[in-house]
């Protein structure tokens, strides 16, 4: 499906969230390579410090990313240029490499309650467990959640960890 086909219909709306997903050109699995997923995180913490975005849960898997986020400030394409092309610059000079990262499109999933957030921030977790690279929620090196596995809310302070 073409670009401009995918906008159809896609409205983004400060203080609403959203699970992104978006995926590597050719789907390579540059995230095998940790210092690479390191890379894409500290992006998105960036992004939430700059005021635009703030994270709810990620996890950054070998070959995309799911990013369930509360929009700040301007719209989702903004977001999503910004985010795909700073750590595209950034991974591709740590590998030496240069050309096409991110294939150009993404998928965006409008929340509509804010009573299902813990809900989906748990399902971007479970991706390491339906992909088999990890057998509990917690265990992946590349996530991270703003609430603790209990429900409870966990510090900002901390955008490292699960």
């Amino acid at each position: 499906m073409n670009r401009a086909r995918l906008r159809l219909g896609r409205h983004s709306r400060i203080g609403h969230s959203y699970i992104l997903t978006t995926v590597t050109h050719g789907r390579r699995r540059y995230f095998d390579d940790p210092n690479a997923a390191q890379v894409v995180m500290d992006v998105l913490h960036r992004i939430d410090t700059e005021g635009l975005t703030q994270s709810l849960a990620y996890v950054v898997m070998p070959d995309h990313i799911h990013w369930l986020v509360e929009l700040r400030a301007f719209s989702l394409d903004y977001i999503m240029q910004r985010f795909k092309s700073s750590s595209a610059l950034q991974v591709n000079r740590m590998l030496g490499q240069s050309g096409r990262f991110w294939q150009s499109s993404y998928h965006d999933h409008a929340i509509r309650s804010d009573e299902s957030l813990f809900r989906h921030a748990m399902y971007v977790l479970g991706n390491p467990i339906r992909a088999g690279l990890t057998t509990q929620l917690g265990e992946y090196s590349h996530a991270w959640c703003r609430w603790n596995m209990d429900g409870t809310l966990r510090s900002l302070d901390d955008p490292a960890s699960v």
